[in-house]
C-alpha cells in the first residue's frame, strides 16, 4: 500500500509539475521583456498568499489581518504566541515560555495544540499531519518569517482541512537579487540568547538562528537551531521557481506535567521537580513552488512538499494525577510535599512523521457568463504516515516496563476547491465549494490487529463584498466548517472503527474595513459559529477526558485598528468580544453516549476568555521606536462544569483574568546601518496561571533583553 502511494505521488507531481497559481502578480514574469532583462529584474517568489497585497482586501469576504514586517520588529517579539496576540479573535497560550508547541485558538475554539486552526508557510501545509493528528508538537521561530496572514470567514476553504477557526500564512523573506543580509544577536535574563544571520543574493537566500532560554519553570530550558536555505528563479519568461530547504533542531529538558495546586501555593509559580525529563525533535521540510503564466488570463501555481519530523519525550509524569510513579508519589504531590523524581520510571513517547503531497491551483480570469470573472480551482493529494512508539523504563509497576505501544497510522486525503468571484462593479459575490475525502489506516505491530475507515464532505461557501468608497469596504460570509477527526479517534487500538466523524459547523461573519484617512485604518466584524457537532478529545495526549461530542454556539465582535497620529506617534489595537461560547447539549462520549459529568447545556465552553485585548501607544521618528503594550485576558473556565474553585490535581477551577505589559525600544543608526534595541516582557513580573490541562501552568515571568542589529 505505501509502496502504491509513493508511485501515485511521484505520477501526479511529474504530471503537474510544470505549473503554479499566483496568488500575487509577479513582477518576475513579464513577456515583453527579455531574457537579459529580466536578470536585471527583482524576481518575486512564487507563492501562494492567504492575503496578498493590500489592493486584495477590497474582494476578501472576511476578517483579514496582517501583522507585517514593521509591527513585528517594531515590538521585538520574540515568540510566535507574543506576534499572533496583536490579531482580533486569536488566543495564543503559551506553555514552556518560547512559543516552541504553540496553543492557538481562534473565535473561541479551544487552543491546546492548535488543532482546530490551518498553518501554512508560504501557502506549503506546515503541521506534521494536518489531516491525521493536527497537533503542534513543532513550531519554528518567529524569527524565520517576514509577516503573518490571518483569514477568516468563507475564503478559508480554498485552503482546508481545518475551515472553522481561521487559516494563518507565514511568510518567509523574498530572497535579494543584490548581495546583502544581516547579523543579529540578542541576550537576556532567563539564559536566554538568540543569534541570527541572513545572507542571499542572485536570488538565494541562507537563514540562520540559534535561540535558547531558559522556559517558565524550574528545570526547563531549550535550545534550537533553525536553517533555511531558499532559491528562486525565473525559468522563461513566463515561468518562476523557489525551492525550499530546512533543518530544524530542538533540544530541550522540558516536562509534561504541571503544577498541583498544593505545589503552586506552597512552592510558587517556577517550581517543577522533573528534572530529568527531556524532549529532542528534529524536522527536515523540503518544497518546490512553480509558476507558470500559461495566458495573460490563465496562470497555474503547484506546491510540491515533503516534511519529516521526529521527537522523544522523555517524561517521568504526564499529568498531576498521573500514577505511574505510584500512589505515594501522587499523594505527595496532591499534599504540596517535595518529592524525588530519581524514584520514577520514565515514558518514552517516541514519534516519527512523514507528510508529503502536491497541489497544483488553476487561476482563470474570465467573462463567460457576460461578468468579469475570477475563477480559482486547485487540487490537492496529501499523504501521511504517523510511526509511533512507547516505551517504559524503571516504571514502578514493573509489569508496564518495555515497549507498551507499537503501531503505524496511515492518511490518504484528497481535495479539490473551486470558487468564482463574480465583480458586480461595487460588489462581488464569490460562491465556491470543496470537497474532502479521507481514508485513515491503523495497525498495532504488537499483536497486528489493524482497521481502516474513510469519511468525505461537501463544503459549501458564499462570500460577498460592497465598496461604496475607495476608502470603505463592507463584507460577509457564510461557509459549512469542518475538522476532521484524528486518525486514532475514527480506528480504535482493536482496530474497530469509532462513529465519531467529522466536526460540522455553520459559520458566517459580517463587517467593514474602512481606511479613514492616510494612517487609520479600522476593521470590526461579527461573526457566528454554529457547531451541530463539535468534537472535544480531552488532553492531546491522552489524558482521562474521553473522547466526546456536542452541540455548541460561538458568537461575538472582533475589532482591529492602527492609527498614525501627529508627532510619530501611534496607536495598535485588537480587540475580541465573546459574549457567547456556549454548551447546546451536554457533551456526550462517543462510545458509550453517556453525558460527560459536568457537561450542562448552558454552561461556557473551556479556555474561551470573554474578552481579549492587545493594545499599543509607541512614538517613532529620528530613528528612534519605542512602544508600551497591554496584553490583557480575561477569566476563563478550565472545565465542562465550568468549576471555579481549583481542584486538589490542579486540572481544574477558574483561570483568572490577567494583564501583562511589553516594553520595546529601538534605535536605527542609519550611517552605521546598526539597530540597537532594548524589551522588558511583563514589565510588572505578574504571576498568572495559562493553563489547567495537565495540572498549572503558569506564564512567563519579567524578562530583560537586549540586542543588537548589523545589516550590511
Amino acid at each position: 500500500m505505501r509502496y502504491s502511494k509513493y508511485r501515485l505521488f511521484t505520477a501526479v507531481s511529474v504530471a503537474v509539475f510544470a505549473s503554479s497559481l499566483h496568488a500575487q502578480q509577479s513582477d518576475a514574469i513579464d513577456k515583453d521583456k527579455t531574457a537579459g532583462e529580466q536578470e536585471k529584474k527583482q524576481i518575486i517568489m512564487p507563492r501562494i498568499d492567504v492575503v496578498g497585497v493590500p489592493e486584495n482586501l477590497t474582494n476578501v469576504s472576511g476578517t483579514a489581518n496582517v501583522l507585517d514586517k514593521e509591527t513585528l520588529e517594531q515590538s521585538r517579539v520574540f515568540t510566535v504566541n507574543e506576534a499572533l496576540r496583536k490579531v482580533p479573535g486569536v488566543h495564543a497560550r503559551d506553555e514552556e515560555g518560547l512559543g516552541l508547541r504553540p496553543n492557538i485558538g481562534i473565535r473561541g475554539l479551544n487552543p491546546t495544540r492548535s488543532t482546530k486552526i490551518n498553518l501554512l508557510e508560504d501557502g506549503v501545509p506546515l503541521s506534521y499531519a494536518p489531516y491525521g493528528d493536527n497537533a503542534s508538537y513543532f513550531h519554528p521561530p518567529i524569527e524565520r518569517f517576514d509577516s503573518i496572514e490571518v483569514l477568516k470567514g468563507a475564503d478559508q476553504i480554498r485552503f482546508g482541512p481545518q475551515t472553522i477557526g481561521g487559516v494563518i500564512n507565514y511568510i518567509t523573506p523574498t530572497p535579494p537579487q543584490k548581495f546583502g543580509g544581516h547579523i543579529q544577536a540578542i541576550g537576556g535574563s532567563r539564559d536566554y540568547f538568540n543569534g541570527k544571520l541572513q545572507v542571499g543574493g542572485r536570488g538565494l537566500l541562507f537563514d540562520f538562528t540559534h535561540k535558547q532560554s531558559d522556559g517558565a519553570r524550574d528545570n526547563i530550558h531549550s535550545e534550537l537551531r533553525d536553517y533555511n536555505l531558499k532559491y528562486v528563479v525565473g525559468l522563461t519568461d513566463n515561468q518562476a521557481l523557489t525551492l525550499r530547504a530546512n533543518y530544524y533542531t530542538e533540544d530541550s529538558q522540558l516536562t509534561y506535567s504541571g503544577l498541583t495546586t498544593a505545589e503552586f501555593n506552597t512552592f510558587g509559580a517556577r517550581y517543577n521537580p522533573f528534572k530529568n525529563d527531556k524532549f529532542n525533535s528534529g524536522r527536515v521540510g523540503l518544497s518546490a513552488t512553480h509558476d507558470v503564466f500559461i495566458t495573460n488570463d490563465l496562470s497555474l501555481t503547484t506546491n510540491l512538499y515533503f516534511a519529516r519530523f521526529d521527537r522523544d519525550w522523555w517524561r517521568a509524569s504526564s499529568t498531576t494525577s498521573d500514577s505511574q510513579c505510584g500512589s505515594d508519589f501522587t499523594l505527595a504531590r496532591a499534599n504540596g510535599q517535595v518529592i524525588d523524581v530519581n524514584t520514577c520510571g520514565m515514558q518514552g513517547r517516541l514519534r516519527e512523521y512523514y507528510t508529503w503531497g502536491v497541489e497544483p491551483r488553476l487561476r482563470y480570469n474570465h467573462n463567460l457568463l457576460g461578468v468579469h470573472s475570477n475563477l480559482d480551482f486547485g487540487f490537492r493529494a496529501h499523504f501521511e504516515t504517523q510511526d509511533r512508539r512507547q516505551v517504559n523504563i524503571g516504571q514502578f509497576d514493573a509489569t508496564q516496563n518495555g515497549l507498551r505501544e507499537d503501531n503505524v497510522r496511515e492518511t490518504q486525503a484528497y481535495s479539490w476547491f473551486m470558487t468564482n468571484r463574480f465583480n458586480l462593479g461595487q460588489f462581488t459575490a464569490t460562491p465556491g465549494i470543496r470537497y474532502e475525502y479521507i481514508d485513515f489506516e491503523r495497525r498495532n505491530r504488537l499483536n497486528g490487529v489493524g482497521g481502516s475507515d474513510n469519511l468525505d464532505a461537501w463544503l459549501p461557501s458564499l462570500g460577498l463584498t460592497w465598496n461604496p468608497h475607495s476608502k470603505v469596504t463592507a463584507f460577509a460570509s457564510a461557509h459549512r466548517g469542518f475538522a476532521p477527526p484524528r486518525t486514532e479517534d475514527v480506528i480504535g487500538g482493536t482496530g474497530t472503527s469509532t462513529d465519531v466523524g467529522a466536526e460540522k459547523s455553520v459559520n458566517w461573519e459580517v463587517g467593514a474595513r474602512v481606511n479613514v484617512m492616510e494612517g487609520v485604518n479600522l476593521q470590526a466584524s461579527f461573526f457566528r459559529n454554529d457547531f451541530q457537532k463539535q468534537i472535544a478529545v480531552g488532553s492531546i495526549a491522552g489524558g482521562s477526558t474521553p473522547l466526546a461530542q456536542g452541540e455548541t454556539l460561538y458568537q461575538g465582535v472582533e475589532f482591529s485598528g492602527k492609527v498614525d497620529m501627529p508627532l510619530g506617534t501611534y496607536i495598535r489595537t485588537a480587540y475580541t468580544w465573546l459574549p457567547t461560547a456556549r454548551q447546546e447539549s451536554p457533551f456526550t462520549r462517543v462510545d458509550t453516549g453517556v453525558a460527560v459529568p459536568g457537561s450542562v447545556s448552558g454552561n461556557r465552553l473551556p479556555y474561551a476568555p470573554e474578552h481579549l485585548v492587545t493594545a499599543a501607544v509607541g512614538f517613532a521618528k529620528w530613528g528612534l521606536d519605542s512602544q508600551i503594550e497591554a496584553v490583557h485576558v480575561s477569566q476563563q473556565f478550565s472545565d465542562f462544569a465550568n468549576t471555579v474553585a481549583p481542584s486538589e490535581n490542579g486540572q481544574a477551577g477558574l483561570i483568572n483574568a490577567y494583564t501583562i505589559f511589553n516594553l520595546a525600544i529601538n534605535y536605527h543608526h542609519a550611517p552605521l546601518k546598526t539597530t540597537f534595541f532594548f524589551m522588558i516582557k511583563n514589565l510588572t513580573d505578574d504571576v498568572y496561571i495559562v493553563d489547567r490541562t495537565r495540572g498549572i501552568i503558569p506564564g512567563m515571568p519579567r524578562l530583560f533583553q537586549g540586542g543588537i542589529r548589523y545589516t550590511f
